[in-house]
Parts: structure tokens; sequence; C-alpha cells
């Protein structure tokens, strides 16, 4: 089978080679948290790799910190999944392989490669070594393995407080490779768990789990992020020492990183909890859960994961070039409506009754067809379309200057009233009657086409605009707070074509000369709400 990344190159190997008949991948998270858009790729990566060679892509839950983890969260990440379409063969939990886990741990220690340690972690930190120069060996490395049975049998029995035993693999203190310098394996840690609530008081640590569960569950390529690179000695030491009979392969991948974007489920979770945002489905949120409430489609995100592709080297994809993806489908499938919102009135004063006008549903989809749109006497327009004192080239409306409204006719403005401080009241205009749309014998040639709402038929609508959650591109490791973007959401009561009341909620429409809304019925008051803009800074090649 063709491939389309190195990860493939391996497998096609593998399978023409026979060391693989049946491709089986694994999406592990922790549920810990919401996913966000960095899981994204992961996510994308397993469940298609899977689809792609006919094999089969288990969820996977790893619960093994239980002071962090909960229902909700395993709840939440199902949804995300069942949101961009991927189905799971099978649903596996850390916790469901405990007891082979525990067993396996204590094949470690008869076989005399694991050993029970009395020093704290700090103590543990201190003896590790630096890059250049060795570890030093634990006092408690050389019990015996009658009393390292009995010392983890107390472990597991609870006869010892948190931090006051630990499990450690007997590797290589030498080792140039920190992470196998007698790591540990297990820990007490009192916790009541979402699933097994206070059956345990020990649990494995996530490298020794890691690589027994992949086998437990038949997983041949376990798919991570480069972090766990210098992991990967351990997760294979684990695979051959322990007795298991199923040897997965770890390959690791770069991981997705976004500018703009609070790409920590630990930050994001801070968010939360000093309610800098309402919650892990906030429109502004980069979650998962977020970007389905904010209207975003889940194809164009597929269609973003597959685009930036997958390699070995990390680097920083710019916002930009994932909303062009969300603009590029929603171009093609959102109806097309019209809403002000900062309304400006007009009134046509030669214009009588009202008139009905072909506006075009969908310019992108053959089969949208029109729809009718009402013109009266009094409309109104942004009022950001008018100006008093126009820059040079201006082709929006100004007086005596001609626009022509969308669908409709040429307007020009004869007369501007202004209230008692001084603010424009409104705009007395007349209308060309030969300039109708679709049917223009005036000969007038204008430049501006501006969007409109009929007074007398639109309707109230709040409109909510978005920026980014942080200020700037970059972002080298600060706290979020530093960075954090006090001012994320502007609101806007203006006015929209009756038509958006009474459309589907949740529905999306390019807004014209706006940009990409959702929209939302709260208890009959109608809201737009912004998923993208409609300016594209990126030059995709078909």
């Amino acid at each position: 089978m063709e491939s389309v990344n190195f990860i493939e190159d391996i497998i096609n190997e593998e399978l023409a080679e026979g060391k693989v008949t049946t491709v089986h991948t694994r999406f592990p998270p922790e549920p810990n948290g919401y996913l966000h858009i960095g899981h994204a790729k992961s996510l994308c990566l397993n469940f298609g790799t899977a689809e792609k060679y006919g094999g089969m892509c288990n969820l996977f839950f790893d619960d093994t910190n239980p002071s962090k983890e909960k229902t909700e969260y395993v709840e939440a990440i199902k949804a995300d999944i069942e949101w961009l379409g991927f189905k799971w063969y099978e649903v596996h939990y850390a916790s469901d392989f405990f007891d082979v886990i525990y067993e396996k741990a204590v094949k470690l220690i008869k076989d005399g490669k694991a050993f029970v340690c009395d020093l704290s972690a700090e103590e543990i930190s201190a003896t590790r070594g630096t890059l250049t120069e060795p570890g030093k060996e634990s006092p408690y490395r050389n019990r015996t393995v009658e009393e390292n049975l009995a010392l983890f049998e107390g472990m597991k029995e609870g006869k010892y407080s948190d931090g006051e035993k630990v499990l450690r693999a007997k590797i290589d203190m030498a080792s140039p490779n920190i992470n196998m310098r007698d790591p540990v394996i297990y820990r007490v840690l009192r916790a009541t768990h979402h699933r097994t609530g206070d059956k345990w008081c020990i649990y494995p640590m996530y490298d020794f789990a890691h690589p027994i569960c992949d086998s437990c569950q038949g997983v041949t390529h376990s798919l991570c992020t480069l972090e766990f690179e210098d992991h990967r000695p351990l997760y294979n030491w684990v695979v051959e020492n322990t007795g298991v009979e199923h040897k997965p392969r770890q390959i690791e991948f770069a991981r997705l990183n976004i500018t703009n974007t609070v790409m920590s489920k630990r930050y994001l979770k801070k968010l939360v909890e000093e309610k800098f945002v309402n919650g892990w489905d906030d429109p502004r949120m980069p979650t998962l859960t977020g970007l389905r409430n904010r209207g975003v489609p889940a194809q164009s995100l597929k269609n973003f994961c597959e685009a930036i592709g997958i390699s070995k080297a990390n680097s920083e994809i710019e916002i930009g070039y994932f909303e062009h993806f969300i603009r590029d489908y929603l171009n093609i499938h959102a109806e097309r409506a019209m809403a002000v919102e900062k309304p400006l009135k007009v009134v046509i004063t030669d214009f009588s009754g009202s008139e009905e006008e072909d506006f075009d549903v969908n310019p992108n989809d053959e089969t949208a067809g029109t729809r009718k749109i009402t013109m009266s006497k009094e409309l109104y327009i942004e009022e950001d379309d008018f100006s008093l004192d126009p820059p040079p080239k201006y082709y929006r409306l100004k007086k005596d200057g001609y626009v022509r409204l969308k669908n409709a006719y040429i307007i020009k403005c004869d007369e501007v009233v202004f209230g008692e401080n001084g603010e424009i009241k409104e705009l007395r205009c007349s209308h060309v009657p030969s300039s109708r749309s679709g049917n223009d014998t005036s000969g007038i040639k204008v430049k501006g086409v501006i969007h409109w709402v009929n007074a007398a038929t639109c309707v109230d609508a709040e409109i909510r605009k978005y920026d980014y959650l942080l200020k700037d591109a970059q972002y080298p490791g600060q706290d979020f707070s530093e960075r954090m973007n006090t001012n994320s959401v502007h609101v806007f009561y203006g006015k929209a074509e009756p038509y958006l009341a009474g459309a589907k909620d949740g529905s999306s429409f390019q807004l014209m000369r706006k940009g990409y809304y959702k929209k939302v019925n709260d208890n009959g008051r109608l809201i737009l709400s912004e998923i993208v803009s409609l300016k594209d800074t990126f030059n995709v090649k078909k």
C-alpha cells in the first residue's frame, strides 16, 4: 500500500516481511481533562492508520493516576471521537489490567530485576545523576528477592504511607539514558479510583503500564509523540523482561503545536477553574468540545490534520492555517445570509411598498437554489459602510455617492440626518429603479456592494465575535496568564434577516461580508456566534 509518512513506511515493510499481518493501534488519552486540538493529530493518526490498513484501533484510557481522573472526562473523550466520525474496535482501561501489571511486577522481583526502595522522591532524583555523570545506586538495591516480595506485598496491603516506599526496576544506574537508571515502576497512592474504587492503594507508573497494556490488547504499533522517544528503551525493556507474549512496537512522531493557542491540559484546566472561560466547551477554547460548540466542522479538522502530515521534527503551525481549512469547508457547505452588527437606518425616500428579491442560498452549491428576501422603504446597513469623510478609493456609501445593495438596487445617499448629540441618526437615500440586480439597465457603474436587512421584517440578534486566547503567536513556556487576552469576546446587538430566526439551531451560515457564524437559539433569543472570519491569508494549493 502506498505510504504517505514514515510510519506507513515501517508498517509496509513489516507487512511485506510478514512480521505483522493485521495493523492494530490504540488512541491512549489519560482521562484527566478534555481533549484539545493537539490530541486531534494523534487521534486521526491512530484511527486513520487502522482504517487505511483495514485494521483495528482501540480506545485506551490510561487511568493510572486516580487523583486526577474522572468519569466525566471519559465520556467527553468518547463524544469527541464520535464527533470526528471514528469508531473504536474495543474500549480498554489500564485499570482493566491492574492484576496483570501487578503480576508482571512480581515476576521482575522474582527474577531479581526489581526492588523496593525506601528513598524519597527527592532522594531518588538527587541520586539519578546527570547526562554526563552516572547515578548512584540505592542502598536498598541489593535486598533479597524474599524481602522485596514481602515489602511489595506490604505496599499492596496498605502498610505504608504515600511516598514511603516505591518499587524500582533494577536496570543500570550508569546508563546514558537517564530513564533506564532504575526507574520507579510502582508507587503507593491512596486515592479513590473512578472505576476500581479503593481496591488498590498502589498504582503502576505510566512507563511500566504502557507496554504491558499494549501487549494485552494486541497492539502492533504504539504511536506516541516525540517526548516518549527517550522512553522507548524502557518500553522495550519492559516488553522483553516481563514475559509478555505479544510484543508491540513503539514509534514516535512530532506533536502538534499551534500559534496563539494554549496547548496544555494543565493550563486549560486552570482557565476553567479560574473562570477565565465559561467551561471546557467555551467557543474560545481549543478543546474538541469547544471547537464543536463553536461550530467548527469535524471534517475541516480532519482535513487540517491530514494536510500537516506526520514527521519526526517538531514545528509550530500558524493558527491561520487551521482557520483556512474551516473556511474552505464552510465556503462550500454553509448557506449565505445577511445581518448587521452595528445597524444604521437607511430610508429610501422614493421607494414605496415592498419587493421580493432573489437571494443565492449558496453560490458554491448548484443544488442550493435561491430564496426570497424582502426589501422595503426602510433598511439597516452597517454603520461602518458609511463615511462622512471617506478615504481615497472608498467604494462604500458616502454623501452623494452610489453603492449597490446586495441582490437589490443601487442607491444614492442624498441626506444625512443627525441626532441631538451629533451622531448619525439615519441616511435618506434614493434608488435607481432600472438598477435591479440581475436586470440592471441603468448604465451606472458602482464598485461597492454592501449587505443590508429590511427594517420591517428583521429580527434582533446578539452577534458574538472572538479573538485568540493568547495575545501573540509565540508561547515559550511562561504561565499562560502572562500572555492571555483579557478582551477576547466582543458582543454586538444587531439586526438579522428573519430567515435566521427560523433556521435550525446549530446551523452554520456565511454572514455576507462578515464571516462564518453558528446560529444559536437561547430561549427564543437569536444568537449568532462566530466560527471564523472571512479573511484568509493562506493560499493552499489544491
